[in-house]
């Protein structure tokens, strides 16, 4: 792994973050806009966002090296695994903001992102 400043790190992991979860709320709002159930929009802007994550972290922010196609997909599986928490909780808390609560969806996937990172 290439030695770069802790600065330059997080800097990118920041940015990468804002970029990833801009994507998740963009990807949700634009499936609950077009009329699909907006629980398909959690799984979509998810699935969208933590593959985007995976490789601009990989590559941009920790410069690792790749390592062949069976090592890539190992370690893509157990850093989807790990994230796995996460979509869980944009489950359960869009469906109490949502469906029990009836908050607007956008306010709701803000907060749920706001959660999640934390």
């Amino acid at each position: 792994m290439k030695k770069i400043g802790i600065n330059k790190a997080v800097i990118a992991y920041l940015f990468w973050g804002a970029v990833t979860t801009i994507l998740n709320i963009g990807i949700f709002m634009l499936v609950v806009k077009i009329g699909i159930n907006y629980q398909v929009g959690n799984v979509l802007g998810w699935l969208a966002a933590v593959t985007v994550s995976y490789f601009t972290n990989k590559v941009w922010v920790f410069y690792s090296k790749y390592m062949g196609l069976k090592n890539t997909i190992k370690e893509m599986g157990r850093f989807f695994f790990y994230r796995i928490v996460t979509l869980i909780m944009d489950f359960v808390i869009t469906f109490i903001g949502i469906s029990l609560l009836g908050i607007n969806s956008f306010i709701v996937k803000v907060v749920d992102n706001v959660v999640v990172v934390v």
